[in-house]
Formats: structure tokens, C-alpha cells, sequence
């Protein structure tokens, strides 16, 4: 919680010390009340003027409105600050996240990282806007009426000490049991998130499948636990409010059942005395309710406490969790569009086997590579460890003549225009998905229309409300699968790089928008580099290239003759996507 606070920016600092000097002026104009109360009730008893009962009374008025003028500007100060926090936390964690790399999204997963960029923050959030007000009140408010109390009276100190020993161990008692129960509540939310996320992503097929019920129990089982462990928790919560009201009325009236005896202990002859003690005994109920007031603020602090406790240590995992994928300092190639894989070697995080295993190929400017083999054979993983995805786990891969850990990223994606396997488009308009990012190429409306030209998504853009400008809904839900396709190819062409790389990305197509997009990247981009991962036998028939992979490895590679007469596993894919005459 202490290293969250350190998040803290000069203004919300300086917010806060207000806030403390606000508390402790609350605090000072608070106490006086008793003060004021024993010079009323003296007043009374001496048959004191009118005039200056008023003025007594007038004063304790007084004392109250700057209190709640105080608590007031106190709570203003408090809720800048905790919101300024928040925003910094949220700000510095989702800046963080995005900057660690695929491996650490898997450990941590996305339901559990929105969960603690959401409900986690506001934790934090609701406890310091609390805190500033309640955690640094009570602990003053205690002291500070403890010292007032000090030597009036020994009996009525011991019985105020006893009953403070009593609800401290009451409450510790109770927090003790449910703080272990946080971590489980905060697993449990993730949980939920987790299941939520899922059901409502896959509603078309829950409703194709009629699988509505069996969903419904899988959600209903994460949420059932999650109710039985808030309700533990409540339970005993529930004990905390009457504990403390027990406490407060009780000292109260034992403080009076003692004081009526030490002024029946006074002699009838001394009036004063007896008048004096009668005071005391005023005074000191007010003070040790104000002590039991104080512990109760701390103790609903507490009950906060520690799921916020919870809450910080589970952003604390990610803030404090660095990437494994670290940029290097090398700007500039020694060649250009070119790829190579030298002996790479790759298995994915806590996998117990190589996904990929000493591949060796290399491509020359403007050729173009292209990536065959079955579901599973490593196609993906590949061509992942270019843009660095993830690092290969031995051997080097090379981009024009230099490892790709040795660049900066600035400097690597620049070269690199990347089609994803799952097209994925983000709101807002055509024009700003295709210009998406940042690039060292200047992006303008020739640009735009070459890339959408290109593509083979211009037939349907121009038939868009608006053309370019039309808006695309959240992951691109208001255009179909083979346009989203299209969007994202024109988003790599329009960054002109000098390596392209296509993840599988012409499956939505079909084969004439196929054949048309192909004849468009070798006319127009006949200078660029590219690597194509495909499954169709008659997408990647004409590559410069062929890499045939079968179980990480790489059982062929040349041309599609070539590997037709010499390689049994593209023979087989051939043959089982191309009849004979196609295949001549």
C-alpha cells in the first residue's frame, strides 16, 4: 500500500497535508466542546448570569460550525486526493502493461489484469479518501482526549482503559478471521470477469449450441462462491457495529456508576468538591466517548483495510513485474528487407517441450517466404519472433543482418508491417484503423487509398456511409470477417515497410479477392519483403520460397516443384487441396 503511495503527484501531496492540517484543526475545535461543557455546567450550579451562559453556549455553536466547515473542506481535499491517485496508479499500470510482453499477459491473465485495473484501483481509491479523514483523525482525536483525561481521575482511567483493551481484542479477533478470505474474494472476481468475459464473447454460440443453462451453472458457481465468502465476512462485520455501540454505551454508563460513587464519597459539607467531581465526571464521559469514536473510525478503516491491503499487493505484481523482451540500442541495419532464422529454437513459458526446433532460412529483399504445415506445426510461433512476441530460446533471428534483440522497437517495427491471424480492428473511423500507430513513414490520403486499393478493400469502403470516414464499431463488429481482413492488410501496407508479414490473414478471403490481393502486393510492393503464412496450397504456390514445418521442424523448403518431388508432407497437403490438373 506504501510503495502505491509513493504514486502520489506534488498536488495531491499538498491536498493531502491540507487535508492534515484541516483534521487537526477539527480536532482542536472538537475537543474544546468539553472544556466549554464544564464552564457551562459550573455557570449553572453558581447561578451564573444569563449573559454568560449564552455566551458560553454561543461559543460551543461556534466551535461546531468551524468543525463541520472543516470536515467538510476536509472530505473535498480527501476525494481530490484519492481520485488523483487512482488516476496516476490506473495511468502507470495500464501504461505498464502495455509495455510487458506476451508472456507476462498469459501469467496474469487478461480477466485478472482488467479486474485489477477496475475494482483493484477503486479499493485503493475509497480507502485513502477515507483514510486521510478517518485514519489520521481518530489516532489525533484518541491521543489528544486521552491527554485531557490523564490525572483527573485513576478509577475512571482504568475503567476507560479496560473497556479500550476489551474492544481492541474483540475487533482484532474478528479481523484476524477475514482477512484471509480478501485474497480469496479478489481470486474469486477474477473468476467472474474471467467467466463473464468469455459468455458474452461467445453469446452467438452459447444461443447456437442452446447451451444457455450449462453456461448459466458455470457462471453461477464462481458467483455462488463468492457469496458464500462475502457472507462469512458480513457475518462477522455484522458483530463489529453492535460490539462497538455495546462498548460506547457501556463505558458511558460505568463511567457514571463510578463517578455517582466517588461524589457520594464527598462529604455533604464540601460543596464545591462535590460540584467540582460532578464537573469531572461530565468532562471525562465526553472525552472517553470521543476515545471510543476514535476507535470506532479505525475500526471501519480497518474492515476496509485489508482488501485494499489485498487490492495494492495484486497491482504491486504487475507494476513490479518487468518484461522479459528488452529493446536494444541499434537503430539501422546493415542490409535491407532482409530475414533470417539461424539455427532458431523456441518453446513457449513453462512448456515442457520445443515448439520450435533449428530452423534455418533466409530471405532476400523483395523475395517472398512463404510458411506451410499443419495445425499446430509452429506457423504462428515463427513468424511471432520477428516483431518479438516472444525471443527465440536459442539461436538468432536477423533482420536485415542484425539480431532483432538488438534493436530498438521504434526502430524494428518500423521495418515491419504485421497482419495478424485474428483480424482486429478498433473503434473509430476506416481512415484512422488504416493510419493506426505510430510510423516513420508519413501517413496521407494517397497513401490511404493505395493501401485500401491494394487490399482489395476499396469495393466496399467506397460503398460505406461516409467512405473512409465511416465509423468502425469496437473490435470492427459492424463489418464482416473477410473486411476486417482487409482493413487490417491495408493497415500494414499504408506503413510501407520494408518487410510485410501475413499470419494466415487471407483465410477470410475468398479465392478471387485472394488471387487480386496477390497480384496487387507483387506489382505495387515488389520491393518488399514478404512472408506469408497460409494454408492454401494455391496462395503460396508461386513464393520465391516455400518452408514446409511439421512438429516445430522443417521438413522442406524450396520452391513448389521442388517440393512437390522431394518433400512428402507438402506433396500431401497438395494433393489433398488440388486436384491433378490444378496441380500441372
Amino acid at each position: 500500500m506504501i510503495k502505491l503511495l509513493k504514486n502520489l503527484r506534488r498536488r495531491e501531496k499538498l491536498m493531502a497535508l491540507v487535508c492534515l492540517v484541516f483534521v487537526v484543526c477539527q480536532v482542536y475545535f472538537d475537543l474544546r466542546l468539553p472544556d466549554y461543557m464544564t464552564e457551562l455546567t459550573v455557570l449553572i450550579k453558581t447561578s451564573g448570569t444569563t449573559a454568560d451562559i449564552v455566551n458560553i453556549g454561543l461559543k460551543m455553536l461556534g466551535c461546531t460550525a468551524v468543525s463541520a466547515l472543516l470536515a467538510v473542506a476536509c472530505g473535498y481535499f480527501a476525494s481530490k486526493t484519492a481520485s488523483g491517485l487512482s488516476f496516476a496508479v490506473r495511468e502507470k499500470l495500464f501504461h505498464h502493461v502495455m509495455d510487458i510482453g506476451s508472456e507476462e499477459m498469459q501469467d496474469f491473465s487478461i480477466p485478472s489484469l482488467i479486474t485489477r485495473t477496475t475494482n483493484d484501483i477503486t479499493q485503493i481509491q475509497m480507502i485513502v479518501a477515507m483514510g486521510l479523514q478517518m485514519m489520521i483523525k481518530a489516532p489525533i482525536m484518541a491521543v489528544w482526549a486521552i491527554i485531557k483525561i490523564l490525572g483527573k481521575s485513576w478509577q475512571l482511567s482504568a475503567v476507560t482503559a479496560a473497556f479500550v483493551v476489551v474492544l481492541i481484542v474483540s475487533i482484532f479477533l474478528i479481523m484476524s478471521s477475514c482477512i484471509p478470505r480478501f485474497r480469496l474474494v479478489q481470486k474469486m472476481t477474477d473468476k467472474i470477469n474471467r467467466v463473464a468475459r468469455e459468455n458474452l464473447n461467445g453469446i452467438n454460440v452459447v444461443h447456437a449450441f442452446n447451451a444457455e443453462k450449462f453456461q448459466n451453472d458455470k457462471f453461477d458457481e464462481p458467483n455462488m462462491g463468492m457469496m458464500q465468502l462475502q457472507m462469512k465476512n458480513q457475518k462477522l462485520f455484522a458483530l463489529v457495529q453492535p460490539t462497538m455501540g455495546l462498548g460506547m454505551n457501556g463505558l458511558a454508563l460505568a463511567i457514571y456508576w463510578v463517578g455517582a460513587a466517588l461524589v457520594n464519597n464527598i462529604a455533604l459539607t464540601d460543596p464545591a468538591a462535590r460540584l467540582s467531581m460532578f464537573s469531572e465526571v461530565l468532562v471525562f464521559s465526553t472525552y472517553a466517548t470521543y476515545v471510543v469514536m476514535s476507535f470506532m473510525m479505525l475500526v471501519m478503516i480497518f474492515m476496509l483495510l485489508p482488501q485494499a491491503q489485498v487490492s495494492a499487493e495484486r497491482i504491486n505484481d504487475v507494476l513490479e513485474r518487468e518484461a522479459n523482451v528488452k529493446e536494444g540500442g541499434v537503430q539501422q541495419g546493415s542490409e535491407v528487407g532482409t530475414v533470417e532464422f539461424k539455427n532458431v529454437s523456441f518453446r513457449y513459458p513453462h512448456a515442457s517441450s520445443e515448439q520450435l526446433s533449428g530452423i534455418n532460412v533466409r530471405v532476400e529483399k523483395g523475395e517472398t517466404l512463404a510458411v506451410i504445415g499443419a495445425t499446430g506445426s509452429g506457423k504462428t510461433t515463427l513468424v511471432s519472433l520477428i516483431p518479438r512476441f516472444f525471443d527465440a530460446t536459442s539461436g538468432e533471428v536477423l533482420v536485415d543482418g542484425v539480431n532483432v534483440k538488438d534493436y530498438t522497437f521504434a526502430a524494428l517495427y518500423d521495418k515491419l508491417g504485421y497482419v495478424t491471424q485474428k483480424a482486429v480492428l478498433f473503434s473509430g473511423t476506416v481512415r484512422e484503423n488504416v493510419f493506426f500507430g505510430e510510423s516513420a513513414h508519413q501517413f496521407d490520403d494517397a497513401d490511404l487509398g493505395s493501401a485500401i486499393e491494394i487490399s482489395q478493400a476499396k469495393e466496399f469502403v467506397d460503398k460505406l456511409e461516409g467512405g473512409s470516414d465511416y465509423a468502425i464499431a469496437q473490435m470492427g463488429r459492424n463489418v464482416s470477417g473477410g473486411q476486417k481482413q482487409r482493413l487490417s492488410i491495408a493497415r500494414a501496407l499504408a506503413r510501407k515497410p520494408e518487410i510485410l508479414i501475413f499470419d494466415d490473414s487471407f483465410s477470410a478471403l475468398d479465392y478471387r479477392t485472394d488471387a487480386k490481393l496477390r497480384e496487387g502486393l507483387n506489382k505495387q510492393l515488389a520491393g518488399s519483403t514478404k512472408i506469408i503464412v497460409a494454408q492454401r496450397i494455391s496462395t503460396i504456390r508461386h513464393a520465391d520460397k516455400i518452408a514446409v514445418l511439421d512438429r516445430g521442424e522443417m521438413v522442406g523448403l524450396g520452391t513448389h516443384e521442388e517440393l512437390m518431388k522431394n518433400c512428402s508432407v507438402y506433396r500431401e497437403i497438395a494433393t489433398s487441396q488440388l486436384s491433378a490438373s490444378e496441380l500441372a
